[in-house]
C-alpha cells in the first residue's frame, strides 16, 4: 500500500559521487559515462571502444590513445525519522504518519533513480527493526517504512538523534532529517556537526493544531508529548497570540542554525506534497 501511493521527487546532487557502482550522477570513478577525464595509452587503460584516432596522431610517443571518462555513479538517500512521542500529534493527520509518506517519497525517488535507500528510526534510542543500512532493495525499504503506521510508543523522548546521525554512512548522500526539532538547539547543532559529511534537507513538521489554530476562548486541554503530563488551561487570545510567538521565535532559531551549516529547512503543516521537494532542489540548482 505506501509503495503504491508514494510519490517521487526530482532531486540532483552538487557533487560527483566516489561510489563504484554505475548510476544516474557524475562520479569520480573513471568508466563510459559522458564526461571526459583524461587521455591514456591503449596499454595504461584497454579499451579500444575510447580510441581517439586525432591524440593518436599527435603523440610523440607514438602510443594509441584512448579518452577515458568518468562514470555515472550512484549516491545514498537516508531518511532519518523522528519517532519520539511528540511525532504521535494529532492534527488533520499524525505527524507519524506525514513521516512515513515523505520516508516513503524519498525512498521511491531513491528506486526509480537507481540509488540506495536508507532508513534510521530514533527515540530515546536507534530503533532496529526500523533502521536499514543503504541499499536497493524496494520491498524492503516499503515494509520497513509501512511498519511506522503501528508505532505508538508513549513518553520516549528524542535523546537517541546523535546515536541515529552516527549511523548515517561514510559515503556522501542526501539525508532528509524528518522531525518536529523540539529537541534542544544543541542537540539539534551536535547532530548536524556529526552529519558535516553529507547534505542536509531538514523537514521540519509542525501542524497548524499546535500553534494555529487554538481555541480563542474557554478551557482546554495541554498535554506534553513527551511524558504524558496534562493541564488544563484557559485559552484567551493573549496566550493564542504567545503561542504563535514563540513557535515563531523557534523558527528563526532553526533557520538561523541551519544557514550556518548551508542549508534550509522544509516546513510541512497537516498535509505532505512531494512538488515541495521537486521545487527544493530546482531553486538549489538554480
Amino acid at each position: 500500500m505506501m509503495a503504491e501511493h508514494a510519490r517521487p521527487f526530482y532531486y540532483q546532487i552538487p557533487w560527483k559521487s566516489a561510489s563504484v557502482h554505475a548510476g544516474e550522477h557524475q562520479g569520480t570513478q573513471r568508466g563510459l559515462g559522458d564526461e571526459f577525464k583524461q587521455h591514456l595509452s591503449l596499454i595504461d587503460y584497454p579499451d579500444a571502444r575510447r580510441l581517439d584516432l586525432r591524440q593518436t596522431l599527435r603523440d610523440p610517443y607514438e602510443q594509441v590513445q584512448v579518452r577515458v571518462f568518468h562514470q555515472d555513479a550512484t549516491t545514498p538517500l537516508y531518511a532519518i525519522c523522528d519517532v519520539s512521542s511528540s511525532m504521535q500529534f494529532m492534527g488533520k493527520q499524525r505527524k507519524l504518519d506525514i513521516a512515513m509518506q515523505i520516508a516513503a517519497s524519498v525512498a521511491r525517488s531513491a528506486h526509480d533513480n537507481g540509488d540506495l535507500f536508507s532508513l534510521i528510526c530514533y527515540d530515546q534510542q536507534v530503533i532496529p527493526h526500523l533502521t536499514f543500512p543503504p541499499g536497493q532493495h524496494a520491498y524492503q525499504s516499503f515494509a520497513c517504512i509501512e511498519q511506522l503506521s503501528q508505532h505508538h510508543k508513549p513518553r520516549v523522548n528524542a535523546n537517541g538523534l546523535q546515536e541515529a546521525a552516527s549511523t548515517v554512512g561514510q559515503q556522501k548522500g542526501l539525508v532528509f532529517w524528518i522531525s518536529d526539532f523540539h529537541q534542544p538547539i544543541a542537540d539539534i547543532e551536535h547532530a548536524l556537526n556529526l552529519l558535516a559529511n553529507h547534505v542536509v534537507i531538514p523537514l521540519v513538521l509542525w501542524d497548524p493544531m499546535e500553534y494555529q489554530r487554538l481555541p480563542r476562548f474557554g478551557f482546554g486541554q495541554l498535554q506534553d508529548p513527551e511524558t504524558g503530563q496534562q493541564k488544563t488551561v484557559f485559552f484567551r487570545p493573549a496566550l493564542k497570540q504567545a503561542f504563535a510567538e514563540l513557535f515563531s521565535q523557534r523558527k528563526d532559531q532553526l533557520d538561523t542554525l541551519f544557514l550556518q551549516y548551508e542549508t534550509q529547512a522544509i516546513y510541512i503543516g497537516d498535509a505532505y506534497d512531494a512538488g515541495v521537494l521537486s521545487r527544493y532542489f530546482e531553486a538549489r540548482m538554480a
